[in-house]
């Protein structure tokens, strides 16, 4: 499905592994660090979460969530960084199987957790690249989890 992005945005997830989170239910926000694997066939950061915890209340009841995903820097020619927009859903049952075999390939010690997986579909994202120039942006938006 994401055949069309580019390779820079998926060499950058592909080198990291922890992604910050905010959520917001009725005013109230919340904001966590999450490690994270990302599923490529479906456009999606798959994440595991106690049900609770306040990020996980907030985004069961209200799925619209945003993030980042950063190289620590103090050089500015080498900074990186993705900015993203997404929903956010427990995966339940069927949906559990591809999801779980993605995140245990990246961190096969969760297989002893007993947390939820759950799937950050990825609404809108923009990767600030320093190496192209300063401020230098790709934006990737995904549509009905279709590309544009």
């Amino acid at each position: 499905m994401n055949n069309n992005v580019d390779n820079r945005i998926l060499k950058f997830i592909a080198n990291h592994h922890v992604l910050n989170l905010s959520t917001c239910l009725e005013n109230n926000t919340w904001s966590c660090s999450c490690f994270y694997a990302f599923d490529k066939e479906n456009n999606r950061f798959i994440i595991t979460s106690d049900n609770d915890t306040l990020h996980s209340q907030q985004a069961h009841l209200n799925p619209n969530v945003s993030g980042t995903i950063v190289l620590e820097t103090k050089i500015i020619g080498k900074i990186q960084g993705i900015q993203f927009t997404g929903n956010m859903i427990k995966l339940e049952n069927n949906e559990q199987g591809i999801a779980r075999k993605i995140y245990l390939k990246q961190f096969p010690f969760a297989v002893f957790m007993k947390t939820s997986l759950w799937a950050i579909s990825l609404k809108h994202l923009k990767f600030t690249d320093n190496h192209l120039g300063f401020g230098k942006k790709i934006v990737w938006k995904i549509i009905h989890n279709k590309q544009i």
